[in-house]
């Protein structure tokens, strides 16, 4: 899928060098000099679309001022049949190049050959990546932070697809552990308040306090009755986990589901304990020489593993031995292993077994601390975590309605549910928002603003443009004006400033994919998408379509269907509709 933008680029390169060669050979320059200058976009267009600093950057080698490199490499410049239809020097020696109609026909030929996969590229090489994100413990309704790394997730795993990975999306089930124990004693204690009341059974003060555990705990009871009121610890543990574990599970899926998101698996860590991978972990890095006892329980050497990992990454011996550093526990005193040895085993299953080239976790920023022991820890055995483990860090999301901070869900008493959530807002919406800034940045969301029909709605913004498209070229069929081909427009028609910003808008997508697949940040396509839009407004204000000249009103029309695609295109990355009529 051709990225024109990038083409033009390197075709100015090709231009400048031919032309400093075949001066060269004329006896204008010195030959044979390696001559490093920078093609760049100006910020103002009057500049040109790209501007090249090749005369500056030679000016030592050549012995020459600047400006008169410049007048040279612009005397020998062959510009017939290329993307540019002329150059001239401005300042100190800039070249500046100016597109060809060509280029412009080609942007919207690109458009028209493939409109649902246009920008793809093949930046990942078909390699295997996994995009890990959610992976929320099942032990009660997901949550506004759940809400944002999904959508996160997803749509990085749309855009690292779109690049050339082939990718797979997945989520991690902590049905395992501390907090499954947690959450069964939790709805235990529940249970007994059903038979003993509330005062007759004490709850415990870590356990989860939400209504969703009273009804688990409800629902057990109307199974099971007063069975379970004299159980072994053993038998009611394993029996109400498991019992709340199949109800809260489906809820997950389908609340995900109903946010756009499928998943290519639902892994459960229990797996890895049951089939013994956790414990061959731990025995490999101990074979590796990375783990020692101490008071009788295992440990990971994750100081001198950090240790390493600093200094391959360029700290001094010395730098790495003044950090503050710990060890973490792999295995307990009582024979169990922590979630820890659990997070390695399944990192290893990601690599090892299933042979992923990258691997890509979406965490909550609260989870720093842990990105570089894990990629240490996987370095440990051999499998290169400080390169091939990313992880995305998402900070927290600000609910405001009313200009206040909404903290509370009026059901659960507990920070906002995901499905509560949906039942304010449109799904549009809410994976809009939630992608609209980066991973990086804390996130406001204006429960107000989201569901607003108006141009300050970002999301509006962008699905009015495309429906404000759908409506021009049905009002513009009925009139007996039809698309046509990219092949039978000429793009030398369209010469209005709004018209080619909007074709180099067009033109610019794929370099947008291949830099949010590069950065980890799709929120660069919500940005994009914003700019379409507003070129788009801008045109179909400044340039009327339905006009007397057949040639112009083609090219018009033509641009204005290119301008959908690629809305449609973009917004299907999101997973956000693009209506028709709004």
């Amino acid at each position: 899928m051709p990225n024109l933008i990038q083409a033009a680029r390197e075709q100015v390169a090709q231009l400048t060098q031919s032309a400093y060669e075949k001066a060269a050979g004329e006896g204008l320059f010195p030959a044979g000099q390696e001559i490093k200058g920078t093609v760049e976009v100006p910020k103002d267009s009057r500049n040109g679309d790209f501007a090249s600093s090749f005369a500056m950057a030679g000016a030592k080698a050549l012995h020459m001022a600047p400006r008169q490199i410049a007048q040279i490499i612009l005397d020998h410049l062959e510009l017939d049949g290329t993307l540019f239809q002329r150059a001239e020097i401005a300042g100190p020696g800039f070249l500046n190049f100016f597109y060809a109609p060509r280029w412009y026909g080609e942007v919207l030929g690109a458009v028209e050959a493939e409109p649902d996969t246009y920008g793809a590229c093949g930046e990942g090489a078909g390699k295997k990546v996994m995009v890990e994100f959610v992976s929320a413990n099942p032990t009660g309704p997901m949550h506004m932070g759940n809400a944002r790394g999904g959508v996160l997730g997803d749509t990085l795993a749309n855009v690292l697809s779109r690049a050339g990975w082939d990718t797979w999306k997945e989520f991690y089930v902590n049905d395992a552990g501390n907090q499954i124990h947690k959450f069964a004693t939790s709805i235990h204690a529940r249970y007994m308040q059903i038979i003993l009341g509330e005062d007759g059974f004490p709850f415990p003060e870590d356990g989860y306090r939400g209504d969703d555990i009273k009804e688990l705990a409800q629902a057990f009871f109307e199974a099971n009755g007063d069975a379970y009121q004299d159980a072994p610890e053993d038998k009611w543990l394993d029996d109400m986990s498991r019992f709340g574990l199949e109800r809260n599970i489906p809820k997950m899926k389908d609340d995900l589901r109903k946010y756009g998101i499928e998943y290519d698996e639902w892994f459960f860590e229990s797996t890895l304990h049951d089939s013994g991978y956790v414990a061959e972990t731990v025995s490999l890095l101990t074979e590796k020489g990375w783990t020692y006892e101490k008071e009788g329980a295992l440990w990971l050497n994750t100081t001198d593993l950090l240790k390493e990992k600093y200094i391959r990454e360029g700290k001094t011996r010395e730098q790495a031995d003044k950090l503050d550093l710990k060890d973490d526990v792999l295995r307990r005193a009582n024979g169990f292993y922590t979630y820890f040895a659990a997070d390695i085993a399944y990192h290893r299953n990601k690599f090892e077994k299933r042979g992923f080239d990258k691997v890509i976790n979406v965490w909550g920023a609260d989870h720093h601390g842990h990105v570089a022991r894990l990629q240490a820890a996987l370095d440990g055995l051999g499998l290169d975590g400080s390169n091939r483990l990313v992880i995305v860090l998402m900070q927290l999301v600000n609910l405001l309605q009313d200009g206040k901070p909404v903290r509370m869900s009026k059901r659960t008493g507990k920070a906002i549910a995901l499905h509560d959530l949906l039942d304010e807002i449109s799904v549009d919406a809410a994976r809009y928002y939630f992608n609209n800034r980066a991973s990086t940045s804390p996130l406001d969301f204006d429960l107000d603003l989201a569901v607003r029909q108006d141009s300050d709605n970002p999301v509006y913004y962008v699905q009015y443009a495309h429906a404000r498209i759908c409506s021009l070229i049905a009002r513009m069929g009925e009139a007996g004006a039809e698309v046509c081909p990219a092949g039978l427009v000429d793009a030398c028609a369209l010469a209005q400033p709004e018209e080619l910003s909007l074709v180099k808008t067009l033109a610019q997508y794929p370099e947008e994919i291949r830099l949010a697949a590069r950065d980890y940040d799709p929120s660069r396509i919500n940005r994009y998408l914003t700019t379409l839009a507003g070129d788009f407004h801008r045109f179909y204000n400044a340039c009327r379509c339905m006009v007397d000249d057949p040639c112009l009103q083609a090219a018009r029309l033509k641009l204005a269907d290119c301008t959908r695609l690629v809305l449609a295109n973009g917004l299907g990355l999101l997973g956000v509709t693009a209506p028709n009529k709004m």
